[in-house]
């Protein structure tokens, strides 16, 4: 399917024709240009067919995540702490605290994101 449903034909096949290629060299031109339109309509519908079933994967997966997912609601002012993700400088090994700090919620932004003050300002 990668070269449009065809069988590949080595350089070699055509300088010194095998059966197949004299097969198929005695296709008038429009049973070849029709036989090659029906090749590249399969392949549509192939393509059309693996687009719908990766959007249904796609949305299964969300669907299986999104049940474990518990939405928060945060107040200003109130306090909070930070996550320490491990490719960030300050985790250092595999003992070191999750967390850091207590900090404020200084502003609430679209889509869940929120600035933090440290409690000194």
């Amino acid at each position: 399917m990668l070269v449009y449903g065809t069988e590949v034909v080595i350089l070699a096949e055509v300088e010194i024709p095998s059966l197949r290629i004299i097969r198929e060299s005695e296709l008038s031109d429009a049973e070849w240009i029709r036989s090659r339109y029906e090749q590249l309509a399969l392949i549509g519908r192939k393509r059309m067919n693996a687009v719908c079933h990766d959007q249904l994967y796609q949305n299964r997966m969300s669907r299986a995540f999104n049940k474990r997912v518990k939405p928060r609601q945060f107040a200003l002012e109130k306090l909070v702490l930070k996550k320490i993700f491990p490719h960030k400088d300050e985790a250092k090994g595999k003992f070191s605290a999750n967390r850091q700090g207590r900090y404020m919620v200084h502003r609430v932004l679209t889509g869940g994101a929120l600035i933090l003050v440290e409690m000194d300002g």
